[in-house]
């Protein structure tokens, strides 16, 4: 269980910030954007949230609270480097079972949906709009582990979670325009006059 008694430490003051393992890198180190994307992720869900709870999609909301949580673990996998010689369950980690879980509410919500004759662009009722956002916002913390990645080691499950996770959010816009006027598709070329 986390405690936090001080909110302020001033120990970024000189711009570092401490890693899951002790380590002080710089605030713009890739580690800390790709963990910091998805802190960012994780509001974007909130304010989303908001929106899904008004228009009374408690289904939708059961979900998002779940996946709220898991990104904290997210957030504590990419905070803590993978050691050479890491022992299982030594730092938290996200595993393949939230992934799978991540898959199975995907293709159950999809289930319910049509087919698309078109890309859908990101409108259509409130809660679809906020979670159009956070899907954004989890494909560019995707853009953000993957760079990480290029330069450490992470977790494959990690980043086959936030790759499922903008998945889930764009079904859950769909589902929730499909409970509203529907969704609202791109239309190529309409306004060229």
């Amino acid at each position: 269980m986390v405690r936090l008694t001080k909110i302020y430490t001033r120990g970024g003051d000189g711009g570092e910030t401490s890693l899951g393992d002790g380590a002080r890198v710089a605030k713009h180190d890739p580690r800390v954007a790709a963990y910091g994307a998805v802190d960012e992720t994780n509001a974007a869900i909130g304010v989303a949230r908001s929106a899904v709870a008004a228009e009374t999609l408690s289904d939708l909301d059961a979900v998002l609270a779940r996946v709220q949580s898991e990104l904290f673990d997210l957030g504590a996998d990419l905070c803590t480097p993978i050691a050479p010689d890491e022992a299982p369950d030594k730092a938290l980690r996200i595993v393949a079972g939230q992934v799978t879980r991540l898959e199975q509410e995907i293709d159950k919500i999809n289930a319910g949906l049509g087919e698309l004759s078109s890309f859908v662009l990101p409108a259509g009722t409130p809660a679809a709009a906020q979670l159009h956002v956070a899907r954004t916002v989890a494909r560019r913390a995707e853009r953000e582990i993957t760079a990480l990645a290029a330069t450490a080691r992470i977790n494959a499950d990690a980043l086959a979670y936030i790759n499922r996770l903008s998945d889930l959010l764009f079904v859950m816009a769909r589902a929730a325009n499909k409970r509203g006027p529907g969704d609202v598709l791109w239309q190529p070329g309409a306004t060229r006059g």
